[in-house]
């Protein structure tokens, strides 16, 4: 089709009000240079034209016009395409959210009749004192809600029996599904939108614990189905699944019998099984269903096999319910019911497994999840510039976390063992002398990391955290490898690893001095994962070693760092990389894993040396001027505060058989340092705001520290005039205990004038609005935190503070560690003097911060 422009120009002799008309062949000459460059330069515009003679008759100025509008029509046409999707987004979840209001209104309207019906029965059972009518025609309406059919016996090698357990599992679904058999309330911080995960929903007083998420995705529904069926790709604690038989049904569907492992998420429990029968057929409105249920002599079906060493757990009706949406796409609904037997595992950790918010973000959003990132890689709409594909990169996602699994759980049908104890049960040693099939089965993969004769070696522990956000801890660990890595190995441990081309996860941190560098691959949708290459710089070994320095690199995965995930596990998993990072390099993961917990007993023996909300640390130890002490906090309300947490520690190493004993010793030495660091790190970061009855982090009590105080304090007041403390506290207690507790951040800086400030001592507020602790708090630099309104606001004032000995900066937004901008009123800096009057260090102090 011909089209018209307008002819442009600055010659007169050109009338504007006549158009250049384009024969096909001039436009197919002009698509073809648009699809090779859409913005072509002048001089590539009038090479055009000497190199097309068809476009000869055409001046350059017209055919800058021509790019012009074809430019904007395809901008018009992406935005066209853009809003009919979200059209067709909104559309489809209008209809979703009409049909979930119309569930609650029927909900509430249901709630209001058994509430009068009980007022009515409570009156007539103030004259009748026998009367128990109320009572039974409750319960007998509840069991009308929850129906649970009696099935009579079934032949288990009769399809026709089979096929009835499908029918009565697909019945049981369809109300769950729809949200009218489970009694579900809304899952805080999901709200429902086009682009969000959906409506996610758990269960309040059912059998077992269930979750149930509704969303949009633009995948067809056999697809959909194709990827929920391959649980192995999405379920990050499924082990196996085997599909043992499929039977194809006369409708159109199929049954199948699934034999299914899971992974314990710790130390301190077993793995879990199930024996299922799952069922996917198609409705009569054009939707799909995929369905499943255990299978117990219960409900006449046949029970499989038990299997050493796992619990057999058992999942009610559930599934997933995918309606196609006009204009493509489908609306799913999934339900995940289960009962995991929580009786089977210590009492401290049976909210592990009846927790529905933890079952959500486990089964139902990971999902969710998996299906809408794999609709945007399919659409083109996630790219990389790691040069891996989408679906690489979710495959090392995949091998991290199930590297760590192994690790944790350390199966004997995959070769691990157990060693014998050094009398202290604190840290599990567990082997492996034919590793091939951690390393997926491939002899270069057990070569590089096992020399002949050695295989891999795994020392892990589990214990309870106080008051410490999942997630918060993660973080830290992650930004601050020093505060738990730099741990000393003995020189004859770490030569006996050197030979190894990836090295042990955690043998080389102590000699990684020069900092670490990291290197993002890729993130989920909603960033609730990262995979990302982390590049140690290495000063090298002493000449003793005979090692020349290199970089270390680690592929790490990072999850569940968002605080305002419920239920959410956080983790920390590193594996060491060849610098070549091929597609196919055999991981070794290490790392941590932190479980959130719901309020229960504390009666545990496992967890009585673990250092609970009634005692702090005092991490000034850390600084070269004093020693640490555990001091008990005076409020002995604070076990009253229930945030509590799993956390699970697994280290694998690699060793020669002749030097298995030594690195035995060593890696159980290593994992208890690595132990304590986290601890340390767990009580300095517990946030003091989150309640009352936390206990506050006590005071360096060093000499030195005092002294410090001291100085901050009378410079101060020598510079402004005016005291830093008010005069009737200064009588009755130590400068240093209420610069401490200060209610404004005060923090100290080097005066290095050959480098950039960094801080070298915070009171408590500092501490807080740093996010740091008092040994990560040195790795930081004053221009890291300031902005750069902060910064200039500075430089301009640095001069006063070197003339007078102080000055006030405005106020302003700063950066914590974490990277959350904090806000502040003012500012005050002044020059710390030290007995001789001689200039020792800058103090800061930051008025009225808050995280913004």
């Amino acid at each position: 089709m011909a089209l018209c422009v307008q002819k442009e120009g600055k010659n007169s002799q050109m009338d504007s009000s006549k158009y250049v008309r384009y024969t096909p062949e001039q436009v197919e000459a002009l698509e073809r240079v648009y699809s090779e460059c859409p913005k072509p330069s002048s001089l590539r515009r009038q090479q055009l034209i000497r190199e097309c003679p068809i476009l000869a008759n055409i001046e350059p100025k017209q055919i800058k016009v021509w790019f012009q509008n074809r430019r904007c029509r395809e901008k018009q046409r992406k935005e066209a395409s853009r809003l009919q999707t979200v059209n067709r987004k909104l559309t489809a979840m209008n209809k979703l959210l009409m049909e979930e209001n119309d569930r609650l209104q029927k909900q509430v309207s249901q709630l209001v009749y058994e509430n009068g019906y009980m007022r009515q029965q409570l009156q007539n059972a103030s004259v009748t004192t026998t009367d128990t009518s109320c009572e039974s025609v409750v319960t007998s309406g509840q069991h009308q809600q929850n129906p649970t059919p009696q099935h009579p016996p079934r032949d288990a090698n009769n399809p026709a029996g089979l096929l009835s357990i499908a029918e009565d599992t697909l019945a049981e679904f369809l109300p769950k599904a729809t949200g009218t058999t489970v009694d579900w309330v809304q899952m805080l911080g999901m709200k429902p939108g086009p682009d969000s995960i959906g409506i996610v929903a758990v269960s309040h007083n059912c059998s077992g614990v269930a979750a149930r998420a509704c969303g949009l995705v633009s995948l067809e529904p056999p697809k959909v189905a194709e990827i929920l069926k391959d649980r192995l790709s999405w379920f990050r604690d499924c082990r196996s699944l085997d599909v043992l038989s499929v039977l194809p049904t006369g409708n159109g569907g199929t049954i199948e019998l699934i034999y299914m492992q899971t992974y314990a998420p710790t130390t301190l429990a077993s793995a879990r099984d199930f024996w299922t029968l799952r069922y996917t057929t198609g409705l009569e409105d054009g939707s799909l269903v995929v369905c499943e249920r255990s299978l117990t002599s219960s409900i006449g079906g046949p029970s499989g096999p038990t299997t050493p060493n796992f619990v057999r757990a058992e999942v009610l009706p559930s599934g997933c319910l995918i309606r196609p949406c006009e204009g493509g796409g489908s609306i799913i609904h999934i339900v995940d019911h289960v009962d995991l037997d929580a009786w089977s595992v210590p009492e401290v950790l049976r909210p592990l497994y009846e927790s529905s918010k933890i079952l959500a973000q486990k089964m139902t959003l990971a999902a969710l999840r998996h299906i809408r990132q794999v609709a945007h890689e399919a659409s083109g709409e996630v790219a990389y510039g790691s040069g891996h594909q989408p679906a690489v990169l979710r495959t090392f996602s995949q091998r991290l976390s199930r590297g760590f699994n192994d690790a944790v759980n350390g199966f004997a049908d995959d070769g691990w063992s157990l060693m014998n104890s050094d009398g202290v049960e604190d840290v599990t040693i567990v082997v492996n002398s034919s590793p091939g099939k951690l390393l997926g089965g491939h002899l270069t993969s057990c070569a590089a990391f096992c020399a002949p004769g050695g295989g891999v070696l795994c020392a892990k522990a589990s214990m309870l955290l106080q008051n410490v956000p999942p997630a918060l801890l993660v973080r830290f660990l992650r930004e601050h490898r020093s505060e738990w890595a730099d741990c000393g190995i003995d020189a004859f441990s770490a030569a006996s690893l050197k030979g190894s081309p990836y090295s042990i996860a955690g043998s080389r941190f102590g000699r990684f001095a020069g900092g670490q560098v990291a290197l993002p691959l890729a993130q989920t949708l909603e960033r609730e994962e990262l995979l990302e290459v982390i590049r140690l710089e290495s000063h090298g070994f002493t000449h003793d070693d005979g090692v020349l320095p290199r970089d270390m690199y680690l592929l790490q995965l990072c999850s569940g760092v968002d605080e305002n995930a419920v239920g959410a596990c956080a983790q920390l998993v590193f594996a060491p990389i060849d610098e070549s990072f091929a597609d196919d390099a055999p991981l070794l993961p290490s790392g941590f894993r932190v479980i959130p917990l719901e309020s229960k007993s504390l009666n545990c023996p496992l967890f009585q040396d673990i250092p609970t909300g009634n005692r702090t640390l005092d991490l000034a130890s850390s600084l070269e001027v004093g020693s640490g002490v555990t001091r008990p906090c005076a409020d002995a309300t604070t076990n009253e505060y229930n945030l509590r947490s799993v956390l699970t520690i697994a280290f694998q190493f690699t060793y020669e058989n002749h030097l298995r004993d030594n690195v035995a010793a060593m890696a159980r030495q290593y994992v208890r340092s690595v132990i304590a660091s986290v601890q340390r790190v767990a009580m300095a970061i517990a946030p003091s705001r989150l309640s009352p009855h936390i206990a506050s982090k006590t005071p360096p009590g060093s000499p030195e520290a005092l002294t410090l105080a001291r100085w901050i304090s009378r410079s101060y007041r020598l510079h402004t005039g005016m005291e830093l403390f008010r005069a009737d506290c200064q009588a009755s207690e130590s400068v240093l205990k209420l610069m401490w507790y200060h209610s404004d951040a005060i923090m100290c800086c080097s005066m290095k004038a050959s480098a950039s400030p960094v801080f070298t001592f915070a009171n408590q507020g500092g501490l807080d609005m740093l996010e740091t602790t008092l040994v990560a708090l040195q790795d930081i630099m004053l221009d890291k935190v300031l902005d750069e309104n902060g910064r200039k606001a500075l430089c301009s004032e640095f001069p006063k503070v070197m003339q007078q000995g102080f000055a006030y900066l405005p106020a302003g937004i700063c950066t914590s560690s974490m990277g959350r901008p904090v806000s502040y009123e003012q500012a005050v800096a002044w020059k710390v003097l030290n007995e001789e009057e001689c200039p020792h260090c800058f103090a800061f102090m930051f008025v009225n911060w808050s995280f913004v």
